[in-house]
């Protein structure tokens, strides 16, 4: 029953055409044909690719399953319904149907002839037909009769006629141009009206349909009385040529007939014939007295091209007979019908990654016009269509596909404008515009607003406080532009990053996660990464912040010169100084940086007689004016002077200090001198700055030198006393104090020599804690017991033997303090019977703590032990030294001899004047006495 005529047919473009025949007649679903098989296509993807029928294509008699592709009848086929105009012009009753596919697109046009089936019978226009004729009518005369109609088509149509049979009249059956047939009506015998006035016969018209349909009418044949001349046309068939734009009432042709008789059988009027289609009779008119025939409706060219007027022109008088003419109207088309632009389908998105070439929608073009008229050429139009061309598909289907590569970041959105154009003249054009959106694909990566970010932050910064915020931006658009931030892993000082700061993975705000001390850390970076979240695959970017720590005022000035006891500082100034004598330096630190850090020094109060000055830059004190006379005056006291030192931060902090001067007659030894040299080299550049690496050079090297002569001398005197096995005891009136060595001190079990102690000495000069170390102390009365100390110190290891009436010490020399330490070792036994017996009870089993010099009680041990050392260098920070290294402000160089540090002197007599003097009184040799008073000023 259903034939596929055309299973696939490709053209260029890609675009397939299928066309199916059905015939007519058949009920809805009827199954006409699937698509989908036809095709060669996968039915379980018809689905996901979309398969469905161009909107602009469908029809209320077709239907198309989406899903499986089967093509069904959607209603009642009638095809003198459907296709009436197609019937009328003996041409294929079509129906047309696009499909398209996408993934990719595809667009298939469908055509179904609907067959045509014998299912109408020809009908006439009336069941009677009359037709009148004079009895004078001669044979041979023909008379029109009316056709039926059959609006079949081909072997269906209407095929003959047929009369019954009489001996008057006879059929010929004429065909028309278009292919319909008409019969007329032929006298084969005169008529005489006398003997019969009217005949009556059958009609039948006749298809050629199987099985033959016919249809009747019935003929009626008047005999009229004569009437000699009939009305004559100028020619039986005339051709015109009209334009479909003609207005009603515009003249088409201009009839004319004329009969030779007189009077009223000579007048002649025009009709209509009754045989022209009812079509015909809508759209021309007849004037009956002029013969004009005019354009009664709308031509259309699109309707109809031609059409066949039949004009009768008969006289007035009695029994006239009619005379007949065709008028054949050939319609002029005129550009009255403006393109017509259907898009098939559109891709509402496109990627931005898309190649040049892929599809974006696909459209047809029509013109209902001909010629030149109908020829229709499209474009694209405006600065939008600039990444899209039109490219011709198939016959009147067009394509818009990308001409290059797309970039969302530059626009999102394009309009295309579909401009169509026929050839007509004037032309006509129709222009029809779609949205097309750009769809975002993941191919840039975040970039931040800077390459590197420098954060200032101050110190003593609340943890978990905003320092800063960075940022970076993602022209994609979704997730592709949704950025996240992250802080790379790396170590700051042996420490990870994010212990120091974080940040939040959304907004890129940065927090501190601990407060900074910018003694500790000045500046430290890290990078910030910034990555999108794309699906298939992220892109990052990475920025550098520097952290700089801002240094706050946060640090009081430390004085670490001169040294204190019990906060007070003792200077000796000669009663004969002179105005400009430097009394002593006041040197102090602080730990902040800047102005923070900048010092000035100020004599507070004791300074009321004006009878020193200070320098507020270097913190020299040096005499205004002469402040003694040569001769002692037993009740002139110490001068009592309170020192401040106080930094220039917001606010200012301070640190003070009091320095008792006491007037003496003269300064001995070395002290003397380094008093006497340091004032007259110091005096003369009172008010600049001096070089404190010259003076630090200087101070090393004298220090180095007193320390290798000092030792050279005490390896000669322990070498003569080892080799003469005998001490040497000095004696000042009532009291045994002795000085001694044994001669194992300078040497390592017993040998080595002084070499090998000297050399360790200049390696490493420093004391530190493992240089302080407990000694067991003498027990009882035993005045010679010599109990042996090994010390591993900064000068080797010694063994010192201590006997009831020796003194050993060690020198112990800091480079960043310019200053000596003594440490001495208690007297096992004393002669002096108070004193002695003291010492005795708390040297009972008790070790002792040597430290700087001092030796500590049990007590003060006691408490030490659960004590922590904190070693934290100083910056040296005096505007007099700002060029300084970095030395220790420390007593024993590993941090500040504070209340309850292991190095603090919590005996008091680590320097104590007593301790000096109990010195002084001992009864040494010359060249020890003068050594140990050199190395003490030092």
């Amino acid at each position: 029953m259903f034939v596929l005529v055309l299973v696939l047919s490709l053209a260029h473009g890609g675009l397939a055409q299928l066309r199916y025949s059905v015939p007519e007649e058949q009920e809805r679903g009827t199954l006409v044909a699937n698509i989908a098989e036809d095709l060669g296509l996968d039915v379980t993807k018809l689905h996901a690719r979309r398969f469905q029928t161009v909107p602009s294509s469908r029809t209320p008699y077709l239907e198309v399953n989406v899903e499986n592709g089967a093509l069904a009848v959607g209603a009642r086929t009638d095809r003198e319904e459907i296709c009436r105009q197609s019937a009328q012009q003996q041409q294929p009753c079509l129906l047309h149907l696009e499909v398209f596919l996408e993934n990719p697109l595809e667009l298939f046009r469908v055509e179904v002839e609907v067959l045509d089936v014998n299912d109408n019978a020809p009908v006439f226009p009336s069941s009677d037909i009359v037709v009148e004729i004079t009895e004078s009518a001669t044979p041979g005369t023909r008379f029109p009769l009316e056709s039926a109609a059959d609006p079949d088509v081909g072997t269906n149509a209407l095929s003959g006629y047929a009369i019954t049979g009489n001996e008057y009249f006879s059929l010929d059956v004429q065909t028309q141009g278009d292919g319909n047939r008409f019969a007329e009506l032929v006298l084969e015998k005169p008529l005489d009206r006398e003997r019969q006035a009217v005949h009556r016969y059958v009609l039948t018209a006749v298809d050629g349909g199987q099985p033959q349909r016919t249809g009747t009418a019935l003929l009626v044949v008047r005999v009229l009385d004569s009437n000699d001349n009939a009305p004559v046309f100028d020619q039986p068939v005339y051709t015109v040529n009209l334009r479909e734009d003609a207005a009603p009432g515009t003249l088409v042709i201009q009839l004319n007939a004329t009969d030779v008789d007189e009077g009223t059988n000579g007048e002649v009027v025009y009709s209509l014939s009754s045989h022209n289609l009812p079509s015909v009779r809508q759209l021309f008119a007849v004037d009956a007295r002029s013969g004009r025939v005019e354009v009664a409706g709308a031509v259309d060219y699109e309707e109809s091209n031609t059409h066949q007027i039949y004009v009768q022109a008969r006289d007035m008088g009695p029994n006239a007979v009619p005379a007949h003419c065709k008028v054949l109207v050939k319609v002029v088309d005129v550009n009255d019908n403006a393109p017509e632009v259907s898009f098939s389908t559109v891709s509402e998105t496109v990627s931005e990654s898309s190649a040049p070439g892929t599809v974006v929608a696909m459209l047809s073009v029509s013109d209902k016009d001909s010629g030149e008229n109908g020829q229709v050429s499209c474009e694209l139009l405006g600065d939008d269509a600039a990444p899209f061309k039109l490219k011709p598909s198939f016959r009147n289907y067009y394509t818009v596909v990308t001409d290059g590569q797309l970039d969302r970041e530059a626009a999102d959105s394009y309009t295309l404008t579909v401009v169509a154009r026929d050839g007509g003249t004037p032309p006509l054009s129709t222009s029809k515009s779609v949205r097309v959106r750009v769809s975002d694909e993941n191919d840039n990566a975040p970039r931040f607003t800077q390459p590197a970010y420098d954060v200032h932050v101050s110190e003593n910064n609340v943890p978990g406080a905003y320092i800063y915020a960075v940022s970076a931006l993602d022209p994609d658009l979704g997730a592709n532009a949704r950025v996240s931030y992250a802080i790379e892993e790396r170590d700051i000082q042996g420490m990870s990053v994010l212990t120091y700061v974080s940040v939040n993975s959304d907004n890129g705000y940065l927090y501190a996660l601990r407060s900074f001390d910018y003694e500790q850390i000045r500046e430290f970076s890290f990078t910030v990464s910034a990555r999108d979240s794309g699906d298939e695959r992220q892109l990052a970017d990475n920025a550098t912040v520097r952290v700089v720590v801002v240094d706050q005022n946060d640090n009081a000035p430390s004085i670490i010169a001169p040294m204190a006891q019990n906060g007070t500082a003792q200077e000796r100034l000669p009663r004969t100084a002179e105005p400009g004598y430097l009394v002593t330096r006041v040197i102090a630190t602080d730990a902040d940086d800047g102005e923070n850090a900048r010092l000035s020094y100020s004599v507070v109060s004791g300074n009321e007689l004006g009878m020193f000055r200070m320098d507020w830059r270097t913190g020299e004190l040096r005499t205004a004016r002469r402040v003694g006379s040569k001769k002692r005056d037993p009740t002139q006291r110490p001068y009592e002077l309170l020192v401040e030192v106080r930094d220039h931060g917001q606010p200012p902090l301070s640190a003070s200090a009091t320095i008792s001067i006491v007037l003496v007659d003269a300064v001995a030894g070395g002290a003397s001198g380094r008093s006497e040299k340091g004032g007259h080299a110091l005096g003369g550049h009172s008010e600049g700055t001096l070089d404190l690496t010259l003076i630090l050079i200087v101070a090393l090297g004298s220090v180095s030198f007193i320390f290798l002569l000092a030792m050279i001398v005490l390896a000669v005197r322990c070498r003569k006393d080892k080799k003469l096995g005998a001490r040497s005891c000095l004696t000042r009136g009532g009291d045994d104090w002795c000085a001694c060595c044994a001669c194992t001190c300078c040497g390592v079990s017993g040998g080595g020599g002084v070499g090998a102690g000297a050399r360790r000495a200049r390696k490493k000069k420093k004391l530190s804690k493992s240089d302080i170390m407990l000694v067991q102390s003498a027990a009882g009365q035993n005045a010679h017991a010599q109990v042996p100390v090994e010390e591993s110190g900064s000068f080797g290891a010694r063994h010192l033997h201590r006997s009831a009436q020796n003194y050993c010490y060690q020198v112990c020399l800091t480079p960043e303090s310019a200053s000596t330490e003594l440490m001495f070792l208690k007297p096992g036994g004393s002669s002096d019977g108070a004193v002695g017996a003291s010492f005795a009870e708390q040297q009972q089993q008790q070790p002792d703590i040597i430290s700087n010099g001092s030796i500590l009680s049990g007590e003060t041990k006691h408490q030490r032990t659960e004590l922590s050392y904190l070693d934290r260098p100083r910056r040296v920070n005096s505007s007099a030294f700002q060029e300084a290294d970095i030395v220790s402000s420390k007593d024993s160089g590993h941090g500040d001899s504070e209340q309850g540090d292991s190095d603090h002197d919590a005996t008091n007599r680590g320097h104590s004047t007593g301790q000096y003097k109990a010195f002084k009184n001992t009864h040494c040799s010359s060249e020890v006495s003068c050594l140990l008073t050199d190395i003490f000023w030092l």
